[in-house]
């Protein structure tokens, strides 16, 4: 969206809410109408007179306000809003949007609007942290619901780390400037994730430890950045991400069709799946049962498709991903020339790193020798900085069609 807009600023129970105020200044200063709509709780943080005063327009908080036209508030608000932005969002804020709870007027309006939503989100870092408020964001995400946030940092309980609500300034640049055209907007971006499946019998196959997170990430990173994204992933319990056209695939084999079926059509090709190495040689059509001591296995290379890609003629801009449990620079540079990558992103897998987390951190390399190193925090942080760093190395960045 852009300047001159109606924000409809939903205002929570939450520390962060100190900030709304400086929030509500910031939008008007942009040319932004604001209404404040506050949550019971969020009166125990911040009064109504200040966002009153700063927004120009009284604040709403009752369900049943007898003031609003034909004493339907939630309906008039959810028809003035040209976007909706909670800040901050708790973790019980998210939770109940997740399950379409409609108690009070910021929930109710959020069911009744057709207006784009927008969460920041602001808790303790073992909140954000639990699969609840993991599964919850998921929910709301797949639904098209837009986090801004959360930051890492220092919060108020005396913790730091992921959980504290993105500072007023940068939820109103996102704000504002999210609908404007995207660095790779016109552009085609493939990404793959998850891992493969490489059967054995008919209930066993060879597999990997790859959740998908970080692919799916980079899917809605993509999207977020203009582009149109195609994700081919391998199996994974994860929602698509909005906007995202999704090819399901099992083996490696069928990886590679599907990414040649249409690379033909992409500016950037970046390889996240985890793909089989090799697979076994023979298939046996019935179980195999448990008789002898011990079962030798056949193993042949299953295709290569980083390598594939980047060696088309012509190619897309050709992103690799390096998973690896020691020398991690060392195996990611020798895997970024031998297979004539145009950049490979590296990092250090193992019991509780980066794979079935949320968080991840990474080491970016380029054949000129250069690199940049990415500290640990949330994969879709870091999928952001990628596209980023892509749209900008590739030289894709740009508001044109492919040419």
């Amino acid at each position: 969206m852009t300047g001159q807009q109606r924000v409809l600023l939903g205002v929570t129970g939450g520390i962060a809410a100190y900030k709304s105020a400086e929030l509500v200044r910031l939008l008007r200063e942009r040319g932004c109408e604001v209404q404040v709509v506050m949550t019971r709780g969020a009166r125990e943080f911040i009064g109504a007179a200040t966002l009153q005063a700063l927004s120009g327009r009284p604040v709403r908080e009752d369900l049943w306000d007898a003031a609003a036209e034909a004493a339907m508030g939630h309906i008039e608000l959810a028809r003035w809003a040209d976007c909706v932005l909670i800040a901050p969002a708790t973790a019980q804020c998210i939770a109940r949007l997740a399950h379409g709870l409609a108690d009070d007027l910021l929930s109710t309006l959020c069911l009744a609007t057709d207006a784009p939503v927008y969460l920041a989100p602001a808790m303790n870092r073992l909140m954000w942290a639990h699969p609840a408020t993991r599964a919850n964001c998921g929910t709301l995400e797949a639904r098209g619901v837009t986090l801004l946030g959360p930051g890492i940092g220092a919060q108020a309980c005396g913790e730091t780390g992921p959980g504290r609500m993105l500072e007023p300034e940068a939820l109103v640049a996102a704000l504002l400037e999210g609908a404007a055209p995207g660095p790779l907007s016109g552009r085609t971006v493939m990404i793959t994730a998850g891992p493969t499946r490489e059967p054995i019998d008919p209930v066993r196959y060879l597999t990997n430890r790859s959740s998908g997170k970080m692919g799916f990430a980079l899917a809605a990173a993509a999207r977020r950045a203009g582009a149109r994204v195609l994700l081919v992933s391998g199996p994974v319990a994860l929602s698509t991400p909005p906007g995202v056209e999704r090819i399901d695939v099992e083996t490696a084999a069928q990886l590679d069709e599907a990414v040649h079926a249409r690379i033909r059509d992409c500016d950037v090709f970046i390889g996240a799946a985890a793909v089989a190495d090799y697979r076994p040689r023979d298939y046996a059509e019935q179980k195999i049962k448990k008789s002898a001591a011990s079962l030798t296995l056949a193993l042949d290379r299953a295709p290569d498709v980083l390598a594939g890609v980047a060696a088309l003629e012509p190619r897309p801009y050709t992103v690799g991903f390096a998973a690896e449990t020691n020398d991690v620079e060392r195996h990611a540079r020798e895997k970024l020339e031998r297979k004539q990558l145009d950049m490979i992103v590296a990092n250090r897998v193992g019991p509780g790193r980066a794979f079935d987390t949320d968080d991840n951190e990474v080491l970016v390399l380029w054949p000129d020798g250069s690199q940049q190193a990415f500290g640990q925090a949330p994969k879709r942080e870091l999928a952001d900085a990628l596209l980023a760093l892509i749209a900008t190395r590739s030289g894709l960045s740009g508001h044109g069609m492919r040419p």
